[in-house]
């Protein structure tokens, strides 16, 4: 009798009955740190809970990968990363397994937190997560609303995937640590290291829509690609002595260099002296210090290396700083302005479909890609 007078008060009242709850979803999960035969296919990944007022579900129609997912498979950065999941170390004896890759996301939100006012169930989003975060590379995702931007109109989400995480980290590095915007940039001579990859060629057009001149290094195959992007020189790094070939150009008032190792040694010496030219670089051992010396020591270790070499180049008369990816929704809406518009448009090297993903995993260690490598966890998008 209850459940009739139960029933009856909810049809009276127009309501129904919420279809069943649910508790696991398809996910690409690794259980241990290795190379590729680690990633593991699961239908029984708990599906993920919104637990603070901001959050918000996203259904993942798109992913895309990064080097970042190769270094985070292989162990890259778990120190570091393991601190940020549980800083408190309230999980003691459990690990941080399984943890789902992929950084990018582009989607439909699902649900909302009672504190998300900007968006509602239905819109169309895109995000890079946070790498200590579950990642994308499955149907549902937990994000942080001030992670989550409106997605460009003009893109579908395969395209709209392959810009988050790239696009982050090269604001990040030109515009939040390298001080460079739309009013500053108009005549300035920006060099980039590395110009064919995800991070540099959307730091090519980002360049190309604040009216810089851009100088990009890349190899010479990928150099179509980088001068379609509007890059004014291209530099081929094999077709001789890069170093040389780069002196013979005027000097430069920005550098970003997503290539790291040797040429750090040399770059700062082509920038403009005593003018407030800038190097910033994407390759720091502030993970791997963490990883080889643990947290404290390898906190201090890197404090006293970026110290070291700031103050080293200062009194050269040139600014030498490090950049990192810094998960920002306000900055995905001033990208997504710069894709509507056309001045930003997304580099896809190849697309998988989402039980590819190991196959899609081997193309990126295989290193040399033009743009992203991208994948359809719903096809047809």
């Amino acid at each position: 009798r209850a459940l009739r007078w139960a029933s009856g008060r909810a049809q009276a009242r127009g309501l129904r009955a919420s279809p069943r709850a649910w508790t696991a979803m398809p996910s690409w999960v690794i259980d241990r740190y290795g190379s590729n035969e680690v990633l593991r296919f699961t239908r029984d990944m708990m599906f993920p809970i919104i637990h603070f007022p901001n959050e918000v579900i996203i259904k993942v129609h798109a992913a895309s990968l990064n080097p970042i997912d190769l270094s985070m498979r292989s162990g890259y950065g778990a120190t570091a990363l393991n601190m940020k999941r549980d800083p408190l170390k309230l999980k003691t004896g459990e690990t941080e397994f399984p943890i789902t890759l992929g950084r990018d996301v582009s989607g439909v939100v699902m649900e909302c937190g009672l504190g998300v006012s900007y968006f509602k169930p239905g819109d169309e989003v895109w995000a890079a997560i946070p790498p200590w975060k579950q990642g994308t590379l499955s149907e549902f995702v937990v994000a942080s609303g001030n992670e989550v931007s409106f997605k460009p109109k003009c893109l579908s989400h395969t395209e709209a995937a392959a810009l988050p995480y790239v696009g982050l980290t090269a604001w990040s590095a030109l515009n939040q640590v390298g001080g460079l915007n739309q009013s500053n940039c108009s005549g300035k001579r920006i060099l980039i290291l590395g110009a064919s990859g995800g991070v540099g060629t959307f730091a090519v057009q980002l360049m190309k829509a604040w009216d810089a001149h851009v100088t990009a290094v890349c190899s010479h195959d990928a150099s179509t690609l980088v001068k379609k992007l509007g890059a004014d020189d291209v530099i081929d790094y094999k077709s001789g002595n890069l170093e040389e070939q780069l002196k013979t150009l005027p000097l430069f008032d920005f550098i970003l260099d997503n290539v790291g190792g040797s040429t750090e040694k040399w770059a700062l010496d082509l920038l403009k002296k005593w003018s407030g030219a800038t190097y910033v670089t994407l390759v720091t051992p502030f993970l791997i210090n963490m990883d080889k010396l643990g947290v404290a020591d390898g906190m201090l270790q890197t404090g006293v290396t970026v110290g070291s070499k700031t103050l080293k180049h200062l009194l050269k008369g040139v600014h030498y700083r490090w950049a990192f990816f810094m998960p920002s929704g306000p900055s995905l809406d001033e990208i997504a302005e710069l894709v509507d518009s056309g001045k930003i448009q997304p580099v896809i090297d190849e697309v998988f479909s989402f039980s590819e993903v190991p196959k899609a995993f081997l193309k990126l260690e295989g290193g040399h890609a033009r743009g992203k490598t991208v994948i359809n966890v719903i096809s047809r998008q």
